[in-house]
C-alpha cells in the first residue's frame, strides 16, 4: 500500500462520489467518472485513494504495454520471452498532465534505438502504461482539443494506433478515464462528456460538524501518513475484499427485460439522445447489485444508475447545467413501476399539474429577460499572434502544438523534427551515421489561439427599455455561445450610474457570463468613459489575443474626470484602444427615428467594424473583425 496516499474509506460523506469509483472498479468497461464540483472539494483525494484499494491484477514485470496474462502484445519483447512470469501487482494509475506532448501520450520512435542505428523500435506512450488500469487528468477540461483527439480515439477503439516516423504500431489500451473538473474553467466537449460512462457533481458539506471532522482527519493524516493510513487498514481491506468479491459476482448478475424497458424509457424521458446512456446504465446498475452482493438488479438499482449515468447525457439548453429533476425521477419510477391503469391516471393528474404550472408561470413575465436573437454567425478575428492559449479561432504562429507545416534546421529545438534530423545525418553516408548538432532541426507548427472575448455592456438608464435590454441580452447570450463553441475565454463588464464594473474576470465559464448576465441591474446614468477605461486596464493584463465587444447607445454623460466632456473622453479612449490593435465590434443599440449616431462614431475611433442589433441577428452575417496583435 502507497501511505502516501489519504486512505479511501476515510473520505468524510461524499457517498455519490465514492460509488460511482467503486462501479468504475467492478466494471471498468463503464467509461470512467467525471468529477465536477468547486475548489477543494476531495475530487482528486478520492480518485488517488481508488487505488489503494482495488485488487491486485497480474502482470509481468517490466512490461511496458500491461499485457493481460496469456494474452500479450506481439511486440512486447518483454512478455514474449521464455521466462515471462505474470505476478500480482498493483492497477496502474497513470496521471496524464494537461502539458503532455502527443507523443509523450500515444508515443512515438525510440530516439536512442535510431541513433544508434538500429531499426525502427516504438516507444510506448502514456497511453500504454494506462492499459488494464486508470487513467486521470486533472481539471480535464482544460485539455488541448489534439490530446482529447487522441483519448477520443483510443477510447473508441479500445486500441492506441500510431502513425508517424515510418512507424505503424497498434497496441491495446483500454483504460477507465477518470476526470475532474472546475467548471469555473468552462465546459467539455459534448463528445469527450459523452465517453464519460459516470458524472458526479461533489460539493463542500454544509455543515459544520462534518466540515470540521474533514479538517481533523486531514490534519491528523499530513501529520503522520504511514500511520494514519494503518489506523484505516481494516476499512481499506474490507472494501477491497468487497470488490474483488463485485469482480466475481458481476457475470452472474441479470437484470430482467422489464427493467431494460425502464432503462430505455427514462432515458426517452430525459430526451438523451446517445444510445451509450442505455448500455451505461444496464452495466452500472448491474455493477450496483454486484457491489451489495447480490446477483439480480432491482428498481433501486436502475435510478441509482440514472443519477450517475443521465445527468451529462440529457438535452440541454445553452448554459442549463447538467443534472437531474429528481421529481421528476421519482414520478417516472412511479409510473413505470404501478399497474397500468394507476400509471395512466397518475401521467392524467401530473399532465393537469403541470398545465396548471404552465398557467401560473406564463402570467409572471421576468423583466429584462433575454430575447432570442435568432442564429448569430460565427466571428472570425483576422489576427496572427505568437501568444498561444489553445483554442479555435486565431491563427498562431510557431505554436507549441497544431499542424506541422515544416522542419528548419536548430542546434537547439524546442521541439525536435525527429525524421528531418535522421535524414540530415543519413545524407552523409550509413557507414558514418551519427547525428551532431548541425543536423538537428526544430518542427515549426501552425495552431489556433483562443481568444479573450471582452463583453462591455451598456447598462444604464438610456438602455433601460424593456424590449432594448431583452435584445442586447440575447445578443450577448447568442455570442457567447459562439464563444463557448471555440473555447475562448470570457468576460464581462457592464456600466451604469456612476462607474463600471468587471462583473466577471477573464474565464472560460461562459456559463458563468450567462448568470451574471441574466441577473444585470439597469438603469441610472452612462459612464462610458468609465467602461472603456476599465477594458484597457483589463485587455493590458491578458495574455491572449483579445476581441472588444462594445453593446451601447454611445451617449455617456458621466465623466471620467470631473469638469471633463464624456464624450470627449469617450473617444480618446477609443483611439488608445485602436493605437494597442485591439479588434473590436460595436452593436449600436440605439432605436427610434430620431438617432444621434454615437455608436458609429464611437466604432470610427476604435476601428472597429459597427452593427446593429436588427444586422447582428440576421442569418447571412459573417462578420471578419480584423486587428494587428503585438
Amino acid at each position: 500500500m502507497n501511505h502516501a496516499t489519504f486512505p479511501f474509506s476515510a473520505i468524510v460523506e461524499q457517498t455519490q462520489l465514492k460509488t460511482a469509483l467503486l462501479l468504475c472498479a467492478v466494471d471498468p468497461s463503464l467509461g470512467g467518472v467525471l468529477i465536477r464540483g468547486d475548489k477543494g472539494t476531495a475530487k482528486s483525494t478520492a480518485a488517488r485513494a481508488l487505488t489503494d484499494i482495488l485488487p491486485l491484477i497480474e502482470r509481468v514485470a517490466g512490461c511496458a504495454f500491461n499485457c493481460a496474462p496469456g494474452a500479450p502484445y506481439k511486440y512486447c519483447e518483454t512478455c514474449n520471452t521464455e521466462h515471462a512470469t505474470a505476478q500480482a501487482d498493483s492497477v496502474p494509475f497513470i496521471t496524464l498532465p494537461l502539458g503532455a506532448t502527443e507523443d509523450r501520450v500515444i508515443g512515438t520512435l525510440d530516439l536512442e534505438q535510431a541513433l544508434k542505428g538500429g531499426a525502427r523500435v516504438f516507444k510506448p506512450g502514456l497511453l500504454a502504461a494506462a492499459h488494464r488500469g486508470i487513467l486521470y487528468i486533472d481539471e480535464v477540461n482544460l485539455l488541448p482539443d489534439h490530446l482529447v483527439d487522441v483519448l477520443l480515439d483510443a477510447a473508441a477503439m479500445g486500441v492506441n494506433a500510431v502513425q508517424r516516423e515510418g512507424l505503424s504500431v497498434t497496441h491495446p489500451a483500454r483504460f477507465t478515464l477518470i476526470g475532474t473538473m472546475n467548471l469555473e474553467e468552462g465546459d467539455l466537449r459534448p463528445q469527450l462528456l459523452d465517453r464519460f460512462g459516470l458524472m458526479v457533481e461533489v460539493t463542500a458539506p454544509r455543515d459544520k460538524t462534518l466540515r470540521s471532522e474533514v479538517v481533523r482527519r486531514r490534519i491528523a493524516f499530513e501529520a503522520s501518513p504511514t500511520a494514519y493510513a494503518a489506523a484505516w487498514m481494516a476499512e481499506q481491506q474490507t472494501l477491497r475484499h468487497q470488490l474483488a468479491t463485485a469482480q466475481l459476482l458481476l457475470p452472474k448478475v441479470t437484470l430482467d427485460d422489464a427493467l431494460l424497458d425502464l432503462i430505455s424509457h427514462l432515458c426517452c424521458e430525459f430526451e438523451v439522445a446517445s444510445l451509450r446512456a442505455d448500455i451505461v446504465m444496464h452495466k452500472a446498475a448491474r455493477a450496483l447489485a454486484a457491489l451489495e452482493g447480490r446477483s439480480q438488479v432491482t428498481p433501486e438499482d436502475v435510478r441509482g444508475a440514472a443519477e450517475l449515468v443521465l445527468p451529462h447525457r440529457r438535452r440541454r439548453k445553452p448554459f442549463e447545467q447538467p443534472g437531474l429533476d429528481q421529481d421528476q425521477l421519482d414520478e417516472l419510477m412511479q409510473q413505470a413501476l404501478q399497474p397500468p391503469d394507476e400509471s395512466e391516471s397518475g401521467a392524467e393528474d401530473t399532465e393537469q399539474e403541470n398545465n396548471q404550472d404552465n398557467g401560473e408561470s406564463q402570467d409572471q413575465q421576468q423583466v429584462f429577460a433575454a430575447a432570442s436573437a435568432g442564429n448569430v454567425r460565427r466571428i472570425e478575428v483576422d489576427t496572427v499572434s505568437n501568444r498561444y492559449a489553445s483554442g479555435k479561432r486565431s491563427t498562431a504562429q510557431d505554436a507549441p502544438r497544431g499542424r506541422v507545416v515544416r522542419a528548419v534546421p536548430d542546434r537547439n529545438p524546442s521541439s525536435l523534427a525527429v525524421g528531418a534530423t535522421l535524414r540530415s545525418a543519413a545524407l552523409r553516408g550509413a557507414d558514418d551515421f551519427q547525428v551532431t548538432k548541425s543536423d538537428l532541426h526544430q518542427q515549426i507548427r501552425v495552431g489556433k489561439n483562443a481568444n479573450l472575448i471582452l463583453f462591455v455592456v451598456d447598462a444604464s438608464g438610456s438602455m433601460a427599455a424593456q424590449r432594448r435590454m431583452e435584445a442586447v441580452k440575447g445578443a450577448v447570450l447568442s455570442l457567447l455561445t459562439d464563444a463557448y463553441q471555440q473555447r475562448d475565454e470570457v468576460a464581462v463588464i457592464s456600466f451604469r450610474g456612476e462607474s463600471a464594473q468587471l462583473l466577471l474576470s477573464p474565464t472560460r465559464s461562459v456559463d458563468l457570463a450567462e448568470q451574471n448576465l441574466r441577473e444585470l441591474p439597469t438603469g441610472g446614468r452612462t459612464p462610458l468613459p468609465h467602461a472603456l477605461s476599465l477594458a484597457l486596464e483589463t485587455l493590458e493584463k491578458t495574455g491572449m489575443p483579445p476581441l472588444l465587444v462594445l453593446l451601447s447607445d454611445g451617449k455617456a454623460n458621466v465623466a471620467l474626470t470631473d469638469g471633463n466632456d464624456p464624450w470627449q473622453e469617450s473617444l480618446r479612449f477609443a483611439e488608445l484602444l485602436a493605437e494597442r490593435g485591439v479588434p473590436a465590434l460595436v452593436l449600436d443599440t440605439e432605436t427610434g427615428y430620431l438617432r444621434l449616431g454615437r455608436a458609429r462614431q464611437l466604432a470610427q475611433a476604435l476601428g472597429a467594424e459597427y452593427l446593429t442589433l436588427e444586422e447582428l441577428s440576421a442569418e447571412n452575417l459573417a462578420l471578419t473583425v480584423r486587428g494587428c496583435i503585438k
